[in-house]
């Protein structure tokens, strides 16, 4: 059975856990507090989930999720997560993680910088135009019309198709807006973003090509 590591059990991380549990994920989910806080949440998710270390989550899964803001210095386990795919839930709030100059002057999205601390790993961004709570309610069979519809960008090809496995599995259409350069398209104030409680694939695509960067000069 697939192991998905989780990084981070706030809102985010504990929804995905849910999701992929529920389609036949094992889970391994850390936090910054100590395993032994996690055990309401391990309770309800049930013996397909344990605790552990954020490197332990990282160690055990076949494929890891970020669910946690990016800091300037990289404090995530980078030998734990090396050759494994790394999907990157995290957006630039700078009224929430202070100002990056790096990604203000718009010489590196807030994802690239990931890929960055993660050099031996295969980033990509996912899961960063939902809410947390829509995972479920938005989620759809293959096929229906109105299917929404989730972006996905990395530089690497087998991590797109990671992803487009697992958003359909969830219930999700998939646009690919690689590389990583173009990430900010989904982010905060742009319109896939102000979309986000229901785009469909077509709709997604219009809302990417819409978006204008903004560059603080």
């Amino acid at each position: 059975m697939t192991v998905v590591g989780i990084i981070g059990a706030g809102e985010v991380g504990s929804q995905i856990a849910r999701a992929a549990i529920a389609n036949g994920y094992e889970v391994v989910i850390a936090n910054s507090r100590g395993t032994k806080t996690l055990k309401d949440l391990i309770d309800e998710l049930g013996p397909s989930a344990r605790a552990a270390t954020a490197a332990g989550a990282a160690e055990a899964g076949d494929f890891v999720v970020v669910a946690v803001p990016l800091k300037l210095v990289n404090d995530m386990p980078v030998e734990q997560l090396a050759g494994k795919i790394v999907l990157d839930t995290n957006n630039y709030m700078p009224w929430r993680d202070g100002h990056f100059p790096v990604i203000d002057f718009g010489e590196k999205t807030v994802h690239e910088l990931r890929q960055k601390h993660l050099r031996t790993s295969k980033v990509a961004k996912a899961f960063t135009h939902i809410q947390a709570s829509r995972l479920f309610i938005s989620s759809r069979p293959a096929g229906a019309p109105d299917r929404h519809a989730l972006s996905v960008s990395s530089n690497f090809p087998e991590a797109t198709e990671l992803v487009t496995r697992l958003y359909d599995q969830f219930g999700f259409d998939t646009v690919d807006n690689s590389p990583l350069s173009e990430s900010w398209r989904s982010g905060p104030g742009q319109p896939a973003w102000a979309a986000h409680a229901h785009q469909t694939r077509a709709e997604l695509i219009a809302n990417l090509a819409r978006a204008r960067r903004i560059i603080l000069a």
